[in-house]
């Protein structure tokens, strides 16, 4: 038997049920179509999307990762994990929602079986979302480094304790803050945890870094967008008793003891996304939050409905 040309890595949702069912239709559908098919081998043990006979493994830590798509089951969560896995190799995402808002997701779950067609002609656009980079110090000292695509956090490590930290741009310090923490978080992670926080949505064509503080007990603790050149440091000063926990897009963190440093900057390997569709981000913003815009009377629902213009 020849070697299919083409490899599709599919990554799902490890302990739900239905999303192990679904991946394991889609690997059928995509083997048939003479797609070659591989997954993460922790997804593949007793579960449906093992039992399909031709799935191949691959390493979960991103080494030998080489397919041309990687093709993601699951909620936003789930498309972080393709991500790391993916992580360096090139290889674009498209997530499919099975959760809940799924920002990061292209289709629906109702989708699915067009999306597997659109795979299978190969008929989608590939884009580009900035990520982050981050190191942590201690006493000058590297604790921590990694990556992230929505954001990275610094929170307080307690619930009793208030976090005391001054932030830095670009080496000059923009404010002391006693709250329970920081996020600095991308245009693409805008509508995630740094949305939550109290942080504005910014459309991800916009190259840019988000620094929101969280619960802070000062005049001044409004979020700023700053450039992506810029070079963002969190310092826990070292007089304080309370320690903090760094997060990269909520999956991997380190506990931070009081002094560290945490440098934050744009990583020069972004993650490619997939697109099936042309429409605007202004569209799923709507679609995603339930926007209420009935009544609207713009320009492109009149061009679309044969009206003139509005008099």
């Amino acid at each position: 038997m020849s070697t299919p040309s083409r490899r599709i890595l599919l990554v799902t949702h490890q302990s739900r049920a239905d999303a192990q069912e679904i991946a394991a239709a889609v690997a059928t559908r995509l083997l048939g179509a003479g797609i070659g098919v591989c997954a993460p081998a922790s997804d593949l043990g007793g579960t449906p999307l093992g039992a399909v006979e031709g799935v191949g493994a691959v390493d979960e830590s991103g080494q030998g990762v080489d397919c041309e798509l990687v093709c993601v089951l699951g909620g936003d969560g789930t498309i972080l994990r393709g991500a790391e896995i993916s992580r360096g190799s090139g290889v674009p995402l498209l997530g499919v929602n099975l959760g809940h808002v799924g920002f990061l997701a292209e289709a629906e779950k109702e989708d699915l079986d067009a999306t597997v067609e659109r795979i299978c002609a190969k008929d989608y656009t590939v884009e580009e979302r900035m990520t982050l980079e981050v190191r942590a110090r201690h006493d000058g000292d590297p604790v921590f480094s990694s990556w992230a695509l929505n954001e990275v956090s610094v929170e307080k490590a307690a619930r009793e304790r208030m976090l005391e930290l001054t932030v830095e741009v670009d080496g000059r310090p923009l404010s002391t803050w006693g709250c329970d923490g920081v996020v600095v978080a991308t245009p693409t992670g805008s509508t995630a945890y740094a949305f939550s926080a109290g942080g504005p949505v910014v459309w991800p064509d916009v190259e840019a870094m988000l620094l929101v503080p969280i619960s802070a007990h000062a005049l001044f603790a409004r979020s700023v967008v700053v450039g992506p050149r810029s070079h963002l440091a969190v310092q826990l000063l070292a007089q304080s008793d309370a320690s903090a926990i760094l997060w990269c897009d909520g999956r991997r963190a380190v506990t931070l003891p009081p002094g560290a440093q945490v440098e934050v900057e744009r990583s020069d390997q972004p993650v490619r996304l997939a697109r099936l569709s042309t429409s605007p981000f202004t569209d799923r913003l709507v679609h995603k939050f339930d926007l209420p815009v009935h009544g609207w009377r713009g320009a492109a629902r009149q061009r679309a409905a044969g009206e003139g213009p509005a008099r």
